[in-house]
């Protein structure tokens, strides 16, 4: 027996006067709502209602178990009631995640969200991780990551897709000649990002739609984007990153980018959450916010005109 389902149905029983106008409120049979009431006086060994052709009335026990009973759904719908409006009102905890590739481009949306949602204490944490953590180990409710893990249980929000750029500094093509493909790489001082997914081995799609990939050496291997960022801009190598980490310097000029009719594969910026049936209104509000944001700084990725 569906305990609650014959509470609720003994309930609107008596509340409506009848089986008949019972049905009605619930939306279901008068021989489902009769069937409800009967199998919760045989657990009770009982009978809470006297019926007549006419009229249905409740018993001395009746009366008193309908009294328990109808504040029992009460304080269940009060309760469904708080746990909708906790749902909707953002506060509470929020552990935010992202790779410091993008930390300048979501720190802005955690500033934003800080101000806008005071009840939320937001945790914001970032480092240089490629393959994402698991968020329910680690107790994030959302992490940000410039790659899409290959399988993962996770739920998964694309935010934007980009291909990686070759580039260096003006000052490094005045002392040598520039590729004109990737077989040139190798005669290149080329700067190694310690987490990159290349590591030594740069991959590339030629414009006929080939595959081709090589590997390369350099004298400089760093964790270290600001790192990477400096020794590029001074001219030290080549260096073939994200386009979002390096869009101002290309804009300016410090940088510029080498063979532009080759792609690197297509990559994606995800937002990971754990699985759950529901995101909290705080991580949707924040989830909201980062698509928009992406949304408008499209540039970052479409200003490049490689892939």
């Amino acid at each position: 027996m569906d305990r609650m389902a014959s509470l609720t149905a003994f309930v609107r029983v008596v509340e409506s006067g009848g089986f008949t106008a019972a049905a009605r409120r619930l939306d279901v049979s008068t021989t489902t709502v009769s069937n409800h009431v009967q199998a919760l006086e045989d657990s009770l060994g009982v009978r809470l209602l006297n019926r007549t052709t006419r009229s249905v009335g409740l018993t001395e026990i009746g009366r008193e178990y309908y009294e328990r009973c109808s504040q029992i759904l009460l304080e269940l719908a009060e309760a469904d009631e708080m746990t909708s409006a906790l749902q909707m009102t953002p506060r509470g905890r929020l552990r935010l995640r992202c790779h410091h590739a993008l930390e300048r481009f979501i720190a802005p949306v955690a500033a934003r969200f800080a101000r806008e949602y005071p009840e939320v204490s937001l945790d914001f944490r970032t480092d240089a991780i490629i393959i994402p953590v698991d968020p329910v180990r680690e107790g994030f409710d959302l992490s940000i990551m410039p790659a899409s893990p290959p399988d993962s249980l996770l739920i998964r929000r694309t935010l934007a897709k980009w291909n990686y750029v070759l580039c260096c500094a003006p000052a490094y093509l005045e002392a040598h000649p520039a590729p004109r493909s990737p077989a040139d790489l190798p005669d290149h001082n080329c700067l190694l990002y310690a987490h990159s997914l290349f590591r030594n081995e740069f991959h590339f799609v030629d414009p006929a739609g080939n595959s081709t990939s090589t590997r390369v050496s350099g004298n400089l291997l760093t964790a270290s984007l600001t790192a990477m960022r400096a020794a590029a801009a001074a001219g030290l190598g080549l260096w073939l990153c994200p386009p979002f980490v390096v869009a101002d310097l290309l804009a300016s000029g410090a940088l510029v980018q080498l063979l532009p009719d080759y792609h690197t594969q297509e990559l994606e910026i995800v937002a990971l959450s754990p699985h759950r049936r529901q995101l909290s209104a705080k991580v949707r509000l924040l989830l909201d916010m980062l698509v928009e944001r992406f949304a408008d700084e499209q540039r970052w990725l479409d200003s490049m005109p490689c892939g």
